[in-house]
């Protein structure tokens, strides 16, 4: 058996956490520079707000429906993701975060009341971070999802539904709409719909053969998955072989300092990622990119060779200012920029060059910088050419960063 754990409304969640003022109040959260919607809360949906839909098209219904909005606070979110995720990998040896906000747990071999098992998730979790989850139970990780989607639509099971049966299993798929099954997606929906698949059993019930044909092998997993036969295996987390930090800005900026400080800045957060998986590279690409609805629309990037590999941002960065030297033109109108590590090798497998390699003395401080960064918040100690803002981003709405700034914690008051 499997779980499939599953944060509600997640990042509406995590501000009500810390504010329960906003409890059973409708809720949206915007994208970077506040652009868009991104989550909402069920209040929110119900009052009609789409997902995706422009926050300036909306701010009428906003305020008259009294309707909270925040900026995206990733900070926050990707701290209670981790307390979240933290508390359930107690719960089962294997564990694939799925999501930010959801995670499969392997639960064969522990013989456990999986009712009393899921509801004691629950209540820890919501005990020791605030945050509401539905957990699904099954025997393939499809069915999970489907469970799932029933823990959260029936506030009758109390979160936790099972599917530990042939009779559970076929009542479930004849509820699901084929539009709403893991994987499907619109595509593949506007075609099944076409040849009269309108459930998730409905879809079970079609030839495998017609599902190689026109779905592929991995509609064909899918399927048997649905059908109760484990066909998608847990998947152990891959080492990323590319590492991005992008950002669109706040607002235009035209000198070389000012692009030098984001790119640095970017540098900086990639290789922190690059460290945590042990690994270490050898190229660095960097782009800029101006106001496209100007009429002196630029666009440039440029890959550098590192002459060694190496996972210092002292390093990184240096090459990749080198890089925007190289494409950086003046009098243009800057409104986007990013860096992209690349060319991995693994740390333990790397063998040193004999006349050309990294700074070793780099490695201990990087060690160091990212165990205090990682105690006392992103980016405490960083380069000097750093702006101690690390997003520079239009956040009108912000949310305090309640649990990584020890500035911003709340001060409970006898």
């Amino acid at each position: 058996m499997y779980a499939l754990v599953d944060c509600n409304n997640f990042y509406a969640s995590c501000e009500r956490v810390f504010d329960p003022t906003l409890n059973h109040k409708p809720i949206v959260v915007l994208s970077n520079n506040d652009g868009c919607v991104i989550a909402r809360s069920n209040e929110a949906k119900a009052l009609g707000v789409p997902m995706g839909a422009p926050a300036f098209e909306y701010e009428q219904l906003f305020r008259k429906n009294d309707i909270k909005v925040f900026s995206a606070n990733f900070s926050l979110y990707g701290d209670m993701s981790e307390r979240v995720m933290n508390i359930l990998s107690a719960y089962s040896p294997f564990q694939e975060i799925y999501s930010i906000d959801e995670c499969f747990l392997d639960l064969n071999g522990i013989d456990v009341d999986y009712r009393e098992y899921g509801l004691k998730m629950r209540e820890q979790v919501l005990k020791w971070t605030g945050i509401p989850i539905g957990i699904g139970i099954a025997p393939t990780k499809a069915l999970c999802k489907v469970a799932n989607r029933i823990a959260k639509k029936f506030p009758q099971l109390e979160g936790v539904h099972i599917i530990d049966t042939e009779e559970k299993r076929i009542k479930a798929l004849k509820w699901l709409d084929i539009s709403d099954v893991w994987g499907i997606g619109r595509r593949n929906a506007k075609k099944l719909y076409s040849i009269g698949v309108k459930t998730a059993y409905d879809f079970t019930e079609l030839p495998e053969s017609w599902v190689l044909k026109y779905m592929t092998v991995v509609g064909l997993r899918l399927q048997k998955d649905l059908r109760g036969i484990p066909s998608i295996e847990m998947e152990l987390p891959e080492k990323r072989q590319s590492i991005s930090t992008t950002r669109t800005f706040e607002k235009e900026y035209r000198s070389f300092d000012e692009l030098r400080e984001r790119i640095t800045t970017f540098t900086a957060l990639s290789a922190e990622k690059l460290r945590s998986q042990n690994s270490m590279c050898k190229r660095v690409m960097v782009f800029i990119e101006a106001n496209r609805f100007r009429d002196d629309f630029y666009s440039n990037s440029v890959v550098v060779k590192i002459p060694f590999p190496t996972s210092s941002t002292l390093e990184i960065n240096k090459f990749a200012i080198s890089g925007l030297t190289q494409i950086f033109r003046k009098h243009k109108n800057y409104k986007r920029a990013g860096a992209t590590l690349m060319d991995f090798v693994d740390t333990g497998e790397y063998q040193p060059d004999l006349f050309l390699n990294s700074n070793p003395k780099h490695a201990k401080l990087m060690q160091v910088i990212d165990k205090l960064n990682m105690k006392y918040g992103q980016q405490l100690i960083r380069l000097g050419s750093q702006d101690r803002k690390t997003h520079k981003m239009r956040q009108e709405k912000l949310s305090q960063a309640f649990t990584t700034d020890i500035n911003e914690v709340i001060e409970v008051k006898i």
